[in-house]
């Protein structure tokens, strides 16, 4: 990819680790749609899968649901957005893999809902993950949290309703992103294990725990079966870990999770259904059926 630079940051590809995570559950049996290595990405369509979803909150598991996202689309590599039209001559078009996550699960009277937008190119030997976007909602109020990628690490903006929290901009030095782990393992992801690596913890995990935003020590190995891998995060500055399951061939898609933190569960979503849709042109209401199909879940 040539006319632009786009930061690649090194995270030590350096060998499996031995290191173990508590796998998710299997899923149950899912039908999953043709996967055409040659035009996956570029066929005009998402690709869009629901999950059952158990959550910790205030001390108590929740159950939920989660829906994710991938699609392609151009992006602006100075401005870091979607381009609507040729970019400009000092800028240049990035093929980008986006990944919209959107959970939601009841805390007794009142609900939450995460939202996350995570942008990596698709060629990850240019440059990885140039901009994600959280939103935490519930009925006390809203936070938000976006990182850019700059030349000497991630520029930070976040903003939040508590007072101790507060609007914040800052630089967090290079690390690999645990939520662009997601976009990752659909682009290359037998070229994650690294036996230590600095990572950036997700978004999700330091709202809810209300955790400081800074890159953490961590090892990634990754169990690889016939049909099924996964791919095991574990901190060694700070108790949590993930694991990922996805299929082992392309398209390498995602059957599960499970996250933890202190030993104790933190969170977990088994796959219910995939489906490939250009869901944009079905916002009438005869598209409803289509929904009802995915099951979200909320």
């Amino acid at each position: 990819m040539k006319g632009y630079v786009i930061i690649l940051f090194g995270f030590g590809l350096i060998g499996l680790s031995a290191c173990q995570s508590d796998a998710p559950a299997p899923a149950e049996k899912v039908t999953l749609p043709v996967a055409n290595k040659a035009n996956y990405w570029y066929q005009g369509k998402a690709e869009i899968s629901s999950y059952s979803v158990t959550q910790e909150r205030y001390g108590e598991l929740r159950e939920g649901g989660q829906v994710m996202v991938f699609v392609s689309e151009d992006f602006s590599a100075k401005k870091q957005v979607k381009l609507d039209a040729e970019p400009a001559a000092d800028d240049a078009r990035v093929p980008i893999l986006k990944l919209n996550t959107i959970r939601r699960f009841q805390t007794g009277i009142y609900d939450y809902t995460l939202m996350q937008s995570v942008f990596t190119a698709m060629d990850i030997e240019a440059g990885r993950t140039l901009k994600t976007t959280t939103t935490v909602q519930d009925w006390c109020g809203h936070v938000f949290t976006q990182f850019n990628a700059e030349k000497d690490g991630y520029r930070v903006r976040s903003f939040s309703y508590f007072e101790s929290e507060g609007d914040a901009d800052i630089l967090v030095k290079p690390a690999l992103l645990e939520d662009e782990l997601w976009t990752l393992l659909r682009l290359k992801p037998f070229t994650l294990a690294s036996a230590e690596v600095l990572v950036q913890p997700s978004v999700f995990y330091t709202r809810l725990k209300h955790k400081p935003v800074q890159p953490e020590k961590a090892r990634i190995s990754i169990e690889k079966g016939e049909t099924e891998s996964i791919l095991n995060l574990v901190y060694t500055s700070i108790p949590r870990e993930l694991g990922i399951r996805f299929e082992t061939e392309f398209p390498h898609r995602i059957l599960g999770w499970a996250e933890t933190h202190e030993g104790e569960l933190l969170s977990k979503g088994t796959l219910k259904k995939i489906m490939l849709d250009d869901y944009w042109k079905h916002h009438d209401n005869a598209s409803a059926p289509l929904r009802t199909e995915l099951n979200p879940g909320f």
